[in-house]
């Protein structure tokens, strides 16, 4: 029954790609030697992926009840597609470039090339059981009832423990709710990821085990014949990133209090220095990071730096 259900999924997913490929097709407004890129079309991941997009100048036209856009300017057409298939669409060659969770990738059993992690969408995706059991041992849970959404990584982590006591654990795969199936008496336990804990802590479960760290990755197809776009995407994205974990700090110090000065503030590489025009004093530049910035500015007070500006980036290139 699973696997006629991942056969299901596995049509549905085709035959959608292949009708928004049509869709755009008949407009004649899909150049076919564009670079295909898959991003979620919703949820809180689609949200960060096009406001990243944004910031690093990818900008783009979609039309309303279509899934597939063009970037303005570059030669790039966006697939916008559920997370959970993207990693197959890389792997598969259908797109060449794709923004998912690395445990999607995992899940998926594809080869795409990990292009850069991206820092926002992280969790873990761990066994679960009920708090009432007081389950300690992971591998006491081999032979018994699994409901996941991410079957393959299941088995592969169970397989070990079955092939060590000579049992078989079975694994069941559901879309969504996954943390409702032992309350249901549906499973001993469940594999699903875990953010803040706090719908697991409302089901009653707790960790057993942690599987694997995860976060939202830019991937990419490795015979891919658009390595260029790949790597202007990743100095783009990578510049963006800057952008939002640093500010620029500028203030003046006296040269006497320079070295101190610049101790508080190193910078990505090293702090830019400038003599003024009166000889005693330098104006300095640098890099901080955006949680930091309040209580580097206090210390710069402290020692003596005057005239102490904050700049917001929004963008950059390293």
């Amino acid at each position: 029954d699973c696997a006629l259900l991942v056969q299901f999924q596995e049509f549905k997913r085709r035959a959608y790609l292949e009708s928004s490929y049509i869709k755009m097709d008949r407009q004649g407004s899909m150049p076919a030697e564009n670079c295909r890129f898959a991003i979620p079309k919703k949820g809180r991941l689609y949200e960060k992926v096009t406001a990243m997009l944004k910031g690093a100048g990818i900008d783009f036209r979609r039309e309303a009840r279509l899934d597939v856009a063009l970037c303005v300017g570059m030669p790039i057409t966006l697939v916008f597609l559920p997370a959970a298939d993207i990693a197959k669409y890389v792997g598969e060659g259908n797109v060449d470039i794709g923004i998912t969770g690395w445990d999607i990738v995992q899940e998926s059993m594809v080869e795409v090339e990990r292009v850069m992690d991206l820092g926002f969408g992280k969790c873990k995706l761990c066994v679960q059981a009920p708090v009432k059991d007081n389950i300690t041992d992971v591998s006491s849970l081999a032979g018994g009832r699994i409901v996941t959404s991410f079957p393959d990584l299941t088995k592969q982590f169970f397989g070990k423990f079955d092939e060590e006591k000579g049992v078989k654990t079975s694994v069941n795969f559901v879309s969504g709710s996954v943390e409702a199936a032992c309350s249901l008496g549906l499973a001993d336990a469940v594999v699903d990821l875990v953010e803040t804990g706090t719908t697991m802590r409302a089901a009653g479960l707790e960790v057993v085990h942690e599987i694997l760290e995860t976060e939202a990755i830019l991937i990419s197809n490795p015979k891919s014949e658009h390595q260029d776009i790949v790597e202007m995407l990743k100095r783009r994205i990578s510049g963006y990133i800057t952008a939002q974990k640093f500010v620029m700090i500028m203030y003046n110090v006296s040269n006497v209090l320079l070295d101190k000065a610049c101790a508080i503030t190193p910078g990505k590489r090293s702090p830019t220095v400038t003599t003024l025009d009166d000889g005693e004093y330098k104006a300095v530049s640098s890099l901080v990071l955006r949680k930091e910035v309040s209580a580097k500015m206090d210390e710069l007070h402290q020692i003596g730096a005057t005239d102490i500006l904050c700049i917001e980036l929004t963008n950059s290139l390293m």
